[in-house]
């Protein structure tokens, strides 16, 4: 539990007008019923942790949440530190990152948001929020409103196409007729497409064409069983080592290991039923990989969560404190010149 830090608090650094804003369907979305701002926000925070959540609460909804975009506007702290500080502001309650379906059928994709609290929230609150429709509309994109026509250019109306004149040909034209442009071919499948992306996405993914071509059909069948390109690129790019010493063999063991099952046929529903609630898969905040609100209590997976309390945990006893204390004056003792 966070002890109350008696120091001077650091100043909030000031959003600034041009801090980007993220691409539709990720970046910030603040909570419902959250209490109003106030200076003792956040006091039983660490420093670290209380300087980033005051920037991060300062931020407009849509505002990129990404380690990096967060460090470079926070140059008291690198990126690692900002992943720490992130981890420790969702055990506190103020945060969870979830992605969200939106579309039907072919056209479902998958979107990613921060959603933030200033108010801590304990787990019961965020699984219950979470799994209400509220919070899937919430972290939905908005979608663009469409552009009214002008009544000064209007369409001209539709003409009735002509009737066309039937053109007969002499057996000579017939034979002299050149042949028919053969058919386009085929351009690359959205599998293939998929994995020559990961690269571009994360360096240490870069496949070869002949690793995309070698991959494709394992990358076929997760699409058969009805996921989307969104879907399989997030699953492959979630919780990467940091070194990935030979991507294909990563991907070929991903592929193989996460195949999705295949999902039993449904009945033809009413047209007038209602369409079924979607809940929210939450990420873990550290290494990203999702599951439901209750399986990531805190907003982390269980080895995250482990590796947060065990650093947690590691408070120093006073014995030991004072012990090395003594150790040092001693040796400053022998280091004097006699």
């Amino acid at each position: 539990m966070a002890t109350q830090h008696l120091s001077s608090a650091l100043p909030v650094p000031a959003v600034s007008p041009a801090y980007p804003m993220a691409k539709p369907g990720y970046g910030k979305r603040s909570t419902p019923g959250q209490q109003p701002r106030t200076r003792d926000d956040f006091a039983l925070l660490p420093t670290r942790e209380r300087y980033v959540a005051g920037f991060v609460d300062h931020l407009p909804d849509g505002a990129a949440m990404g380690i990096k975009q967060l460090a470079k506007q926070l140059p008291l702290y690198g990126q690692q530190a900002i992943s720490t500080a992130l981890n420790a502001l969702s055990v506190a309650g103020h945060l969870r990152r979830v992605r969200c379906p939106v579309g039907s059928g072919d056209e479902t994709r998958w979107v990613f948001r921060t959603f933030w609290s200033r108010t801590a929230r304990d787990n019961e609150w965020w699984n219950t929020y979470l799994a209400t429709e509220t919070a899937a509309r919430t972290a939905a994109p908005a979608a663009a409103p469409e552009a009214p026509a002008s009544p000064d250019l209007a369409a001209p109306a539709e003409l009735p196409a002509p009737t066309p004149v039937p053109h007969q040909r002499t057996p000579h034209q017939v034979l002299d007729a050149e042949p028919a442009p053969p058919a386009p071919e085929a351009g690359p499948s959205p599998a293939y497409l998929a994995l020559a992306r990961l690269g571009r996405d994360d360096h240490r993914l870069g496949l070869s064409a002949d690793d995309c071509t070698t991959l494709e059909p394992l990358a076929t069948q997760w699409l058969d069983r009805g996921v989307t390109t969104d879907y399989l690129t997030s699953t492959l790019t979630a919780g990467l080592p940091a070194q990935v010493d030979s991507p294909v063999g990563l991907i070929r063991r991903r592929l193989i290991d996460k195949l999705p099952p295949h999902l039993p046929a449904t009945t033809s529903t009413p047209a007038n039923a209602p369409a079924p609630a979607r809940r929210l898969l939450v990420e873990c905040t550290d290494c990203g990989r999702p599951g439901q609100p209750e399986a990531l209590p805190d907003g982390l997976c269980r080895p995250c969560h482990q590796n947060h309390s065990t650093t947690s945990d590691t408070t120093p006893d006073p014995t030991q404190i004072a012990a090395v204390k003594a150790h040092m004056a001693n040796l400053r003792t022998l280091l004097k010149p006699v």
